[in-house]
């Protein structure tokens, strides 16, 4: 009997202290809880690389396009380097050289009035004090041609030296062009130096052409005058008459 009152009694003692032990319990709310979900984890991770290449392709197009511009502003830059006025300075000394021909210039009218006057026929009636000064003057304008000739290709050979320092300035240039438009420029104005130094060339051609023409103008014309004057020559006595000639003188 006390056996069984023991067991109650403690019996009864656990009930009395379930309560205090599990009102000390704390509760926590469901949605407290962390749940880890793999397939939710992988799809974020996908977005967020995805996310990321895309912010990288946008980052390679703006520097690319920043590539384009900075390629663009170098095509459309203009060469810092002119030749123009060396060239321009050469072609001015070759004409000035041209256009001081002596006698008979570079001139259509004039050509034709000179010739007229003294590279003509010989006039009949002209005296020989005139045909000796036409003679003269002729042979003047030969030695004048002559002279202008080897003038323009002292100057000719002058721009040599020049042209050398231009061509190597502007290879120079052209290889170093950081730009379509620089190179373009760089090869246009080597095209304008060949076109100078062919210039310099026509004129030394027109140059000796004028000194030949005028000396193949003086011969023809002097052969027609040797014909006048032997004629004249000719014309003032009987000419030549034979006859005896005593060279020694015998003593009586």
């Amino acid at each position: 009997m006390k056996l069984h009152r023991s067991v109650a009694m403690r019996f009864a003692a656990a009930l009395a202290l379930a309560p205090v032990s599990l009102a000390t319990v704390p509760v926590v709310p469901a949605h407290a809880f962390i749940v880890f979900d793999p397939s939710n984890y992988s799809q974020n991770v996908l977005t967020a690389a995805r996310s990321l290449q895309q912010i990288t392709n946008q980052i390679t197009s703006l520097q690319n396009q920043a590539q384009m511009l900075i390629n663009q502003a170098r095509n459309l830059a203009s060469l810092p380097f002119s030749s123009l006025q060396q060239l321009q300075q050469s072609v001015q000394r070759t004409q000035q050289l041209l256009g001081q021909a002596q006698n008979i210039a570079y001139d259509v009218q004039q050509i034709d009035q000179a010739f007229q006057q003294k590279y003509g026929a010989v006039a009949l009636s002209a005296s020989d004090q005139q045909l000796v000064s036409d003679a003269r003057s002729r042979w003047q304008n030969t030695v004048g041609g002559l002279q202008d000739a080897m003038r323009v290709q002292a100057g000719v050979v002058g721009n040599i030296d020049a042209n050398r320092s231009e061509m190597s300035a502007l290879v120079g240039q052209s290889q170093g062009a950081t730009g379509a438009l620089q190179a373009t420029q760089a090869g246009n104005q080597l095209l304008a130096l060949q076109a100078q130094q062919l210039a310099d060339l026509t004129a030394v051609v027109a140059a000796n052409g004028r000194a030949q023409a005028l000396q193949a103008a003086e011969q023809a014309t002097a052969a027609d005058q040797g014909r006048e004057q032997r004629r004249r020559f000719l014309a003032q006595g009987a000419g030549y008459q034979p006859g005896n000639a005593q060279m020694f003188y015998g003593k009586n």
